[in-house]
């Protein structure tokens, strides 16, 4: 088999090990209720399928470079694959929700390192001329799983049942642990880090605490509640501690390879991608809810009218792929940012009165503009950087994209629900007993809940838009900042030895 069909393969490999990782983020969400039922939980204890997976992902992520360096990155891609797989048929199997919280926090650990390794091994396989297009390819990988998951879980949950959201992992878990396995060659673990427990102790506790408070703070009405008060503090405590003992910690020795943050291409690629996730991921949370629970959309054809939003994207990576190295990484990446803050723009002017059009293209454009901007800055915060760093480089990337992206939807959510009492306050206030016509029709109880239903939908629809014209001017916000990224040095290719050292 030639070179080119095993990059190829590849390819095609770990990809498939990222989409399963990517999609198991969401695709239980539309099965909580039916698994709510099955293991007697209750509303608030489900929940906890989704926290354990998100918390253990954002806590095991940081290992990645440590276990590469230690083990090798063959090893652990397929000891990832292997225990997300075996675990994903625990949490299928599971009769309590104690056996499936264990399962999605095993889940969660072994799930951490496949996006990184992804990101890292497509850089590897491929010479720099190419980056761009692999970019695209992982691109399309990272987000096909979020944007088919609801729909997906939707439809297995309701031809089969709860469980098979979880089986549906074990063929492809198993293709790409073969491709991995038959295609990368073994590389021999240079074992130069030292593993740094207090490090990673504090790093972790840290994580933890935020996504715990990100995912909790608004059902437990954020800082009036002690668990909120005490996961603020844990967190900050922690982290503090992580510094100091990480800037105190003799070169080579720390958890977090501070070589990287020498790199400004990287440090401004985590800026963006953080600002990124912050934006952009977020408005992803919003336009279902809003279909669905402000204006009746049955769940199948709001994943139908939001789809294009997806093909957008994957289109866009396509082509922006082929043009990376070849103009400004800082023009695509205004030109994403600016695409994505007009269709904000558009999405700012909903009313409770839309045609499916008046939702189909604007989020076709974000989905456009969102791929604008994610080749390029992956192609350019990477480009620069040594390749035995990708591993723990990748491994942060990632991380700080999940933490924009969680503290981004906590935003918007919070915004919304209390946007949506402060309107209904105002909205009510004209209901009064100077407004006589008013009065005399809602005299009855029956009327009086409908013209309050009514002031609940307006009041929400308002502060809809008001989250979408915050997204719009920090989207836009972030074009300036461009100016901190340097173009990418021109280096003549890779030799065909160091593009294809992953291979056989």
């Amino acid at each position: 088999m030639s070179e080119v069909q095993h990059r190829r393969m590849i390819t095609l490999s770990i990809m498939l090990a990222t989409v399963i990782q990517a999609l198991d983020g969401t695709i239980a969400n539309v099965a909580l209720p039916h698994m709510q039922g099955s293991l007697s939980a209750s509303q608030d204890q489900i929940t906890w399928v989704l926290t354990s997976f998100i918390v253990a992902a954002a806590i095991a992520t940081p290992l990645t470079g440590w276990l590469c360096d230690r083990f090798g990155q063959k090893r652990i891609f397929l000891m990832s694959v292997a225990g997300f797989t075996i675990a994903s048929v625990l949490c299928g199997l599971s009769t309590s929700l104690a056996q499936i919280v264990i399962a999605r926090l095993l889940q969660g650990v072994f799930g951490a390192a496949l996006v990184p390794l992804s990101q890292a091994t497509l850089l590897d396989i491929n010479p720099r001329e190419k980056h761009g297009s692999a970019m695209a390819v992982w691109g399309m990988g990272v987000m096909i799983g979020p944007i088919l998951g609801p729909t997906l879980g939707g439809w297995l949950t309701d031809s089969y049942n709860w469980r098979w959201v979880f089986f549906i992992n074990v063929p492809v878990g198993g293709l790409a642990f073969y491709g991995i396995w038959r295609y990368i060659r073994p590389v021999e673990a240079p074992r130069k880090m030292r593993f740094d427990a207090f490090g990673f102790v504090t790093l972790s506790l840290a994580i933890g605490a935020l996504q715990m408070l990100l995912d909790r703070g608004e059902q437990n009405d954020w800082f009036a509640s002690t668990e909120t008060w005490v996961e603020a503090v844990l967190m900050t405590m922690s982290f503090a501690y992580f510094i100091g003992h990480t800037l105190t910690r003799p070169a080579g020795q720390s958890f977090v390879d501070f070589r990287l943050l020498k790199n400004s291409n990287f440090v401004s690629g985590l800026l963006f991608v953080f600002i990124m996730g912050l934006v952009l991921f977020a408005t992803r949370a919003l336009t279902p809810t809003m279909l669905q629970g402000l204006m009746g959309y049955p769940a199948a054809v709001a994943g139908l009218v939001t789809a294009p939003s997806g093909l957008g994207t994957m289109f866009s990576m396509l082509v922006v792929g082929r043009l990376v190295g070849k103009i400004d990484v800082r023009l695509l990446l205004a030109t994403g940012f600016a695409i994505t803050g007009f269709s904000l723009w558009q999405m700012s002017h909903y009313t409770l009165v839309l045609s499916q059009s008046d939702i189909v293209w604007p989020g076709l454009i974000q989905g456009v503009g969102l791929g604008l901007v994610f080749v390029p800055l992956s192609a350019a915060t990477f480009a620069t950087l040594a390749p035995e760093m990708r591993a723990q480089g990748t491994a942060l990337y990632s991380l700080v994209r999940n933490i924009g992206s969680s503290i981004g939807i906590a935003l918007v959510q919070t915004l919304l629900v209390r946007n949506t009492q402060a309107m209904h306050a105002a909205l009510a206030e004209k209901i009064t007993i100077a407004n006589p016509s008013l009065l005399d029709n809602v005299a009855t109880t029956d009327a009086a809940n409908l013209l309050n239903n009514e002031i609940t939908r307006q009041a929400s629809m308002i502060a809809y838009v008001n989250d979408f014209w915050l997204m719009t001017l920090l989207t836009l916000a972030v074009i300036p900042l461009l100016l901190l990224m340097r173009p990418a040095p021109k280096q003549a290719p890779a030799p065909a030895e160091a593009a294809h050292a992953a291979m056989d």
